[in-house]
């Protein structure tokens, strides 16, 4: 005879595959215009790889105006005395130069300097604040919080957000109702009343375009959904997956966690390991603040010469992606391996990230090749293409920068 006990064990594990995927608190919107069902797993979230075309998708980023539920990035309220002291221990950039209503782009290390994050810090009041990054820190934050009058607390699930990018963007957040949102320049951020509440507007993205991000409440994001997208049909205004976002980033030659690469906590090989100076992230290290996470070793690498890779912007002959490609000097000795890469519509350019060993790389050394694996007539085809190293972004855009914005 089985036992209650072996029976209930029996019953969680057979319905262990069918655990769903959590939905964002704008997942009934989402849903409704999901023509394509192509999903993807963020952070346990059921996020869209597309909805409707992946290729229009990324034209409405770079000619209309395009929504992209940014509600799974990992979120953090961080706030007291001492939060300013606290996030100046743990982060690479000055903070005290953070002034409230602003916003920078920041990086955290471990002990040895190795990178085990990047993200954007929201400066709300001068005591609070909002990180946001791609994966959950949240004990290394409480360790660190030690001895620190601050507290830290995940809110994930209680802020929602969207990403609203492309040159109509800042037309429908005026045409929305969201007055004074004109002043914001970029890394600007404010409050706006919404829904008998407030939410947080500001002047980000990940799209290298002109373009906002903002968070509300979870119980007020339908409100919000609905409120830009009535402001926005005139406009153009169209919900979209990752897979086009991921192709304006790229043109705007920004990276991403563990894809350009891989968290120190995540890493499993010694050579996937990465000092800030390894991928483009050197400019954030504030040495002048005085003590911080990896500080010691960040020095240290620097005065020995230990930086054994450079991340760097590709073209590419040709016009066929090098994705996830092997990079050879003079053909025959590996130096890199390609992270991401595509053809690029508005820099008209074959265009990649990737990860090379010093000293190719940064010293645009000649003769670099790429090794692509092409479909033809049903079987793939090996190609060595000539590459060279190119500045990074791929495309510059005016209007992301204009002020006042664009009004289209």
């Amino acid at each position: 005879m089985t036992s209650p006990i072996n029976n209930a064990a029996r019953t969680t594990a057979q319905g262990h595959f069918r655990t769903l995927r959590l939905g964002t608190p704008f997942q009934p919107r989402i849903d409704a215009v999901a023509k394509t069902q192509d999903w993807y797993n963020w952070a346990g979230y059921r996020a869209p790889h597309s909805l409707w075309d992946e290729e229009l998708e990324y034209f409405a980023i770079r000619s209309q105006a395009a929504l992209f539920d940014i509600s799974p990035m990992t979120k953090y309220r961080i706030e007291g005395p001492d939060a300013e002291a606290f996030l100046d221990r743990v982060t690479l950039r000055d903070v005290t130069k953070l002034k409230p209503g602003r916003v920078h782009y920041t990086a955290w290390c471990d002990d040895e300097g190795f990178v085990l994050d990047d993200g954007t810090l929201f400066r709300l009041s001068p005591t609070r604040f909002r990180l946001c990054s791609q994966e959950r820190h949240l004990p290394w934050l409480l360790d660190s919080a030690i001895g620190f009058e601050v507290t830290v607390e995940e809110e994930t699930e209680s802020v929602a957000g969207l990403a609203l990018q492309g040159p109509t963007s800042f037309a429908v957040l005026r045409e929305a109702g969201f007055a004074g949102v004109e002043k914001l320049k970029v890394f600007d951020l404010a409050e706006f009343p919404h829904d008998g509440g407030t939410i947080t507007i500001s002047r980000t993205g990940f799209t290298g375009d002109l373009g906002y991000e903002l968070f509300v409440p979870a119980e007020k994001a339908l409100s919000l959904w609905d409120r830009l997208m009535t402001a926005g049909e005139l406009r153009g205004i169209r919900a979209i997956g990752y897979a086009a976002l991921n192709r304006a980033r790229l043109e705007a030659g920004l990276i991403v966690a563990n894809a350009d690469f891989t968290s120190a906590d995540l890493a499993i090989r010694a050579d996937l390991l990465r000092l800030p100076d390894e991928f483009g992230l050197g400019f954030m290290v504030a040495l002048g603040k005085g003590h911080f996470n990896g500080r010691r070793a960040i020095l240290e690498a620097r005065a020995k010469r230990k930086l054994l890779y450079v991340l760097v912007g590709l073209e590419i002959e040709g016009n066929i992606p090098a994705e996830h490609a092997i990079v050879y000097h003079k053909k025959h000795q590996e130096v890199g391996l390609v992270s991401a890469a595509m053809w690029s519509p508005m820099a008209k350019r074959n265009i990649a990230i990737a990860s090379l060993t010093r000293p190719y790389g940064d010293t645009m050394v000649e003769d670099l090749w790429v090794e692509i694996y092409a479909m033809r007539e049903l079987q793939y085809q090996k190609l060595m293409k000539r590459a060279k190293v190119v500045a990074r972004p791929f495309i510059k855009l005016d209007r992301r920068t204009a002020n006042p914005p664009a009004d289209f």
